[in-house]
């Protein structure tokens, strides 16, 4: 996991919610941030997944139902 994300993740919180999301899941949010081109792209991706797993029951901005204790 490159640094500014895993900076992110425990900054905001939701290093727990990340690490409880499938592998799948997982490898996608690190491969579409790390596919940003720019600086801005990279931190706007970075923020909409810290939504996503705050939210629990959304992935890549679609309904998830697999959050825990659901």
């Amino acid at each position: 996991m490159p640094a500014d994300v895993a900076r992110a993740l425990d900054a905001a919180g939701v290093r727990d919610e990340y690490d409880e999301r499938p592998p799948y899941q997982r490898n996608d949010y690190i491969g579409w941030v790390t596919r940003a081109k720019r600086p801005e792209t990279r931190q706007r991706r970075i923020d909409q997944m810290i939504d996503e797993l705050r939210a629990g029951d959304v992935y890549m901005k679609m309904e998830w139902s697999g959050r825990r204790g659901h």
